[in-house]
């Protein structure tokens, strides 16, 4: 990726360079030029070339991302994100695990997890949304910024809260559709009937969309490493234009 930063880098200067001497010769200013959805940036590579495969490479990476965890087991067997008992009450699990409830204490874990797959796929219309609304200049500083998650980030402050709203009503469906809701009362009842235990009452629905929101981002920013390490694999006409041409292949 380093390489890219460094043709891109290199682009822009050849671009802005050319802008100033065509700004001196007509009278239009290096602005006009780059606000020029048609303006090169490279070549025959406009701004609406470079701003549309930079979207289109950002759409395939986090809709990659969301059809990943959305699969049976997307949350459940990868440990980079698997949900576990919220921390707050995981003396519970221990204390289910003591006294020999231990296959308690796994469905609730196994449950929680397939509600977090099963709402997954309410993301990606809001992420697909989101970079559509990117400008060109914000779609550049992405790619160039030399953040390797800039992409994530800018999805994280722009789309959070919206996929909570979203997130929600289709996690307490699915914690109920996979019986989430019915192991979680099971264990909290069993587990508040021990001498002297402090009474649970954990929101089961707002801990699982928001442990549900941090695992989409961690592999939504893995696929953005994928986008980096080799953008062209993600390709179609316009982003082997672009790409190929910042790169020279």
């Amino acid at each position: 990726m380093k390489k890219i930063f460094i043709t891109l880098t290199v682009a822009f200067s050849v671009y802005i360079a050319n802008a100033q001497k065509i700004g001196t010769g007509t009278g239009a200013s290096k602005n006009n030029n780059n606000n020029n959805p048609t303006s090169s940036i490279l070549g025959n590579i406009t701004n609406d070339d470079a701003g549309a495969a930079i979207k289109e490479v950002l759409i395939k990476g986090v809709s990659s991302g969301v059809d990943i965890v959305s699969l049976k087991d997307g949350y459940f067997k990868n440990n980079l994100i698997k949900i576990p008992f919220p921390q707050e009450v995981q003396i519970v699990e221990s204390t289910l695990r003591k006294m020999g409830a231990g296959k308690m204490a796994d469905k609730v874990i196994e449950s929680l997890n397939r509600a977090a797959e099963d709402a997954a796929q309410a993301a990606k219309p809001i992420f697909v949304n989101s970079i559509k609304q990117l400008t060109v200049t914000d779609a550049m500083n992405i790619v160039t910024g030399g953040q390797q998650d800039a992409a994530t980030q800018f999805l994280r402050r722009t789309t959070s809260e919206q996929i909570i709203a979203a997130f929600k009503p289709s996690i307490k469906k699915s914690l109920d559709k996979t019986h989430a809701t019915k192991y979680w009362k099971e264990a909290t009842s069993r587990y508040n009937k021990v001498p002297m235990a402090r009474k649970v009452n954990t929101d089961l629905t707002d801990y699982t969309t928001r442990k549900a929101l941090e695992g989409l981002f961690v592999m939504v920013a893995k696929e953005e490493g994928k986008i980096r390490q080799n953008p062209k694999a993600f390709g179609s006409g316009v982003i082997d234009k672009v790409f190929g041409g910042l790169l020279g292949k």
